[in-house]
């Protein structure tokens, strides 16, 4: 027999984050714990999966009594049928990616089976030093400690102060390091207005600018066109693919606005079954992806982790070409976001360098 418990907990930021969207200083989260009978067959006993719905943010955000009332709801249906309910679970992204990712970890299913160089400590995942929006000495300072840090991977959030002292941050990190030394990844978050966008991207384009995410606001389907076909630098959707949870209108999307990457986080875009259709759709027209998490707790964190290491192939490849020995570094994931609250849940993630390693410990719920 299935059983299903519900915790919630508030977890604190060590620092404001500020997004576009606002500053957050706390984060809510529901966890759900799954049991059963060990003695039905297959069944390992107890998995654990984060339900993180973001503010102003996830199509499933609402207030908290409603969130759990319907959460609750989706439970009941997983321990009278034992099946998670897709379907329902469409609109709920954030209450999906808990409950399946908890269903995976009771029974021992990828990415929870340990299939992974990752999943069993044997490698680590490269991940992008985030530097989050602040004032132009906090944003400089953020930088210059992911640098020393040895990132190779840098990304930042822009849009919080003037742009010209946002070019001067992005042209400290130019002028010291190449393109080969160091990937620039920025974060508009929806923050142009499409009457400046085009100008901003062809400033950009002389840095060298690995991607730029959702430069204008969603919904703006043509004008997004319109940069990507431009081509000054390469466009990655986040938040536009926020709330688009049909497969058919997903295809819609890619085919309309034809990025060169998109970003997927499980809590917002589907959970696991959903983020696995958008990368089909997008592995089908040619376009890049790699996953980020969306300031999950470090449950939510690493069921990302894992997940990342069995979807895309993080080792190092290396092979022979015209006599040299040439590496193919792996795409560089966003899962450095273990460290941002005070009261976060050990488990056993760990930064070093620029790679996220884990091993694994008890659960501390």
């Amino acid at each position: 027999m299935l059983h299903y418990e519900l915790t919630k907990r508030v977890f604190h930021f060590r620092r404001p984050a500020g997004t576009s969207r606002g500053v957050y200083l706390t984060r809510t989260s529901w966890f759900v714990r799954l049991t059963c009978d060990t003695s039905q067959r297959g069944m390992l006993g107890d998995g654990v999966g984060e339900c993180a719905p973001l503010p102003d943010l996830s199509c499933d955000a609402m207030p908290d009594d409603e969130y759990e009332r319907t959460l609750r709801a989706m439970c009941e249906r997983y321990v009278e049928t034992g099946e998670i309910p897709y379907e329902a679970l469409r609109p709920y992204p954030s209450m999906l990616f808990g409950l399946e990712t908890a269903h995976a970890q009771m029974l021992g299913l990828p990415p929870f089976d340990g299939a992974t160089p990752f999943s069993r400590g044997e490698e680590g995942i490269p991940i992008n030093g985030l530097v989050w929006m602040g004032t132009f000495e906090e944003m400089y300072a953020r930088v210059v400690e992911k640098l020393d840090a040895g990132f190779h991977c840098v990304k930042l959030k822009i849009g919080a102060i003037d742009w010209s002292r946002e070019l001067q941050l992005i042209r400290f990190v130019r002028e010291r390091f190449s393109r080969d030394e160091v990937e620039l990844r920025l974060d508009a978050n929806g923050g142009f207005t499409t009457d400046v966008a085009l100008q901003r991207l062809e400033e950009l384009a002389k840095y060298d600018i690995h991607s730029i995410e959702q430069p204008i606001a969603v919904r703006q389907w043509s004008a997004l066109r319109e940069l990507c076909d431009a081509r000054l630098v390469p466009i990655a959707l986040d938040e536009e693919l926020i709330g688009v949870n049909d497969v058919e209108e997903k295809a819609r999307l890619l085919d309309a606005i034809r990025p060169q990457y998109i970003i997927l986080k499980p809590s917002l875009h589907g959970g696991m079954r959903g983020c696995m259709e958008w990368i089909s759709l997008a592995r089908e027209r040619g376009i890049g992806s790699w996953m980020t998490s969306a300031l999950e707790s470090n449950v939510g964190l690493r069921a990302i982790s894992l997940f990342a290491a069995q979807v895309y192939d993080n080792r190092e490849e290396r092979r022979e070409e015209r006599g040299e020995s040439i590496v193919h570094s792996p795409m560089p994931q966003g899962l450095g976001t273990g460290q941002l609250f005070t009261d976060n849940i050990p488990m056993g993630l760990q930064v070093r360098g620029e790679r996220l390693w884990m091993s694994e410990p008890p659960m501390q719920l």
